[in-house]
Parts: structure tokens; sequence; C-alpha cells
């Protein structure tokens, strides 16, 4: 990574690298998976691309393959469009039935399991209009969609009868596909099957039915049907951990965080590090600040535990509480101001995974990219060559 050339373009000493060469080999090593079958891939790029930043993960996902985007909101996928993507988006979440004619106007799918919500918004449409539709089925999740055969025969009716709303896709939510235990998820699966033979019993069929999040595409490709919802694994991280050793290809994670030393201090024994004076050196320690705080995600959890960064590929563990724009930690020697520090990714041959940190937190991989807020820069490098940065307006 050329890290210099980078950080000409923004104004502080911390910043996300993004490897868009990893996404785009996890696209090809899930395409690879169902080479033998037709299978479309949605790349979900929800909560700005996992935190990664969705325009530029779209755009790596789609050359790499992928042929359409699931978002969890209008607002993003609205963005996507702004942003020039053309490529077919499906809303996951709720929309409101007065927004359609947004969604119609920039071919945007919506996901529909209310026939409130249904008769509602053809009050908001054209006669001339016409908006795509995946009805989402609960078979299990207890989140959102349709569970009873009558709700299901009512919504059906009523998509059936209407001139506007088509119904492009069929598709459920897996709770425990990424657990060893299976017998929910067997359960769930038999009561998504039972639910399309209810619909396919009315002579219903759509282009696509789905399934398959990264934990069911990638364990069991028999049970997706012909669309998959590629989320986790697109960005290089394992659904869980306790299903790792079962991935069909290793996973390339595509972020790393960094940030640059801008204090380095000897300080005596005795000597008291941050609020609360929670630490005291026990002998002369070096001591390094670095700017990054839980203002931009970087929690005060993350000094409990054996929290540590990477600086020349040693590590150096949090001490003292982390601030809400830096944190310190006591270096194993001294270092130089502007040395760069490794808080997720790899350094000289040591590494900092995504999962190692999430394991500290006691959380999953999922939550650490999406907590780092929009006042880190993302800079953006395909085959180690910088391709683009995201800063702050």
């Amino acid at each position: 990574m050329v890290v210099g050339e980078a950080t000409q373009s923004f104004f502080r000493d911390t910043w996300v690298e993004v490897d868009l060469s990893a996404i785009e080999d996890n696209i090809r090593g899930v395409k690879e998976l169902y080479q033998d079958k037709e299978m479309t891939i949605m790349a979900i790029v929800k909560a700005d691309g996992y935190g990664h930043g969705a325009l530029e993960v779209s755009r790596a996902a789609l050359d790499a393959g992928a042929t359409f985007l699931g978002v969890a909101l209008l607002d993003e996928a609205l963005k996507l469009r702004k942003g020039g993507i053309d490529a077919p988006i499906l809303v996951l979440g709720r929309t409101r039935p007065t927004d359609v004619q947004l969604a119609v106007m920039h071919n945007i799918s919506l996901t529909v399991y209310q026939l409130d919500w249904v008769e509602e918004a053809q009050k908001h449409l054209q006669p001339t209009d016409t908006l795509k539709v995946h009805m989402k089925l609960d078979s299990g999740m207890g989140r959102i969609g349709l569970r009873e055969k009558k709700e299901i025969d009512e919504i059906i009716e009523a998509l059936s009868a209407s001139n506007t709303i088509k119904l492009e896709a069929i598709f459920t939510h897996f709770a425990t596909a990424d657990e060893q235990d299976l017998r929910y998820f067997q359960e769930q699966y038999q009561r998504f099957l039972t639910m399309l033979e209810w619909i396919q019993a009315k002579g219903i069929t759509v282009p696509y039915i789905h399934c398959g999040n990264s934990a069911t595409a990638l364990r069991f490709p028999d049970k997706t049907f012909n669309m998959i919802r590629f989320g986790i694994s697109m960005y290089g991280l394992t659904p869980s951990l306790e299903i790792k050793a079962e991935l069909p290809f290793q996973l390339k994670q595509a972020f790393s965080l960094r940030c640059r030393l801008t204090h380095v201090k000897k300080l005596p024994a005795g000597e008291a590090i941050s609020y609360g004076a929670t630490y005291r050196t026990t002998e002369d320690e070096w001591i390094g600040t670095l700017p990054i705080g839980y203002a931009d995600g970087w929690l005060r959890y993350h000094a409990s535990n054996g929290g540590y960064v990477l600086v020349e590929g040693e590590e150096a563990p949090f001490v003292g509480r982390i601030c809400m724009d830096q944190c310190m930690v006591r270096l194993p020697k001294k270092f130089d101001v502007d040395t760069v520090v490794t808080l997720i990714g790899k350094d000289k041959g040591n590494e900092i995974s995504m999962d190692d940190v999430a394991v500290r937190l006691n959380t999953i991989n999922y939550e650490i990219p999406c907590v780092i807020g929009p006042r880190v820069p993302r800079t953006y490098y395909r085959q180690k060559e910088l391709v683009s940065v995201k800063n702050i307006k």
C-alpha cells in the first residue's frame, strides 16, 4: 500500500485501507463455487458497504460478476443511483408506501410483506408505472415477513390483481445458518419450502427465489435456489468463527485500519495515563499517542482484554482509557513520531484480524467495520495501487 500518496488527500493521521482486489477475489470465489449452477449474485452493500464504502464496493462487486445489489434503506439505494450505479438494487427493509414513486423512477426493487402496504402503495402509482417487489417470508427469523398461509394468499391475490406491482422474487432469511447445530436451519428451510408450495399452487412463478446469505451460500449450495445474497463474506470475513474451517475457499479480508504516532514520550514509574488514572507505569515506559478514539468508533472497550496494536510488526498494548479522539499504547521501544501503527490488518509478518478484534470486544466481526465512523478517511487500492480516497466533506 502506498501510504504516503493516500494520506496527502486528507488532513488527519488515521485512515482505513480497503483492498478492492480482495472483494473482487471473494466474489470470484463464490462464482466458482456455483460454476455448475445458474446463480445470480446479489452483493449486499447496506450500512455503507459494512463500513467499507458502498459505492466503491458496489463497483468492485459488479466488475467481479455480481449483477444485483442489496441495501437496507431507500436512501442507500438512491445514493448508489446518484453515484452512477445502474445495476438492479433491492431495498431489504420496509419502504414507506408513499415513497414508491421514487423506487419506480430509479428502477429500485422494494421488499413487500404487508397487505395494507400493497393497497396503500397502489394509490401512489400511476397506471403506466411498474414497481418491482420481492416478497419476504418469515420462515423463523421473527423479524419481518409473512408467516401464515392466509396472509400469503391475500397478498398474492392483491399482487396478481395489480397492473402496477410486479412480483420479482420471493425470499427468506435464516437465523442459524452460521452455526454447527443445524436443526433450526433445517426447520426454517422446510418451512420455506412449504410456503413456496402454497404460492406455486396458485400458479405463481417468479424470476428469483433467494434464501442464501453468506453462510448458506458457502455451506449449502444445494439450498440456495437461483440467487444468493453475498454479504459479510464478500468483505473477506467468516459469518461465524465456528464454521470458519468449513468454508470452501479462503476469504480475503478487505479492511485495514491504520494511523500514525502523533506523540512519543518516556515516562518514569508511577505516572498515570488517561482519564481516571486507571493505568500507572511500573517502570520507565515509552508511551505512544494515537489519533483515534471512540468518536471514530474505536470504542473504550478496546483497552480491555489485552487489546494492542502493531508498530512495525511489534505488539504495543493499550494503556489507560481510550479518549474521544486519542488513545495511548505502551511501546516496546522508542519509535519516531509519524511511524505507521496498525490497529486492524497485517504489519511485517504479524496480523490483527477483524475476528481478533471482535473476540476482544465480545462481539461479531460484522460490527467492527460498521462502527468505524465517516470521519476516518477510506482509501481504496487495487493490486496494491491507490485508486481513490473518500473523506468527509
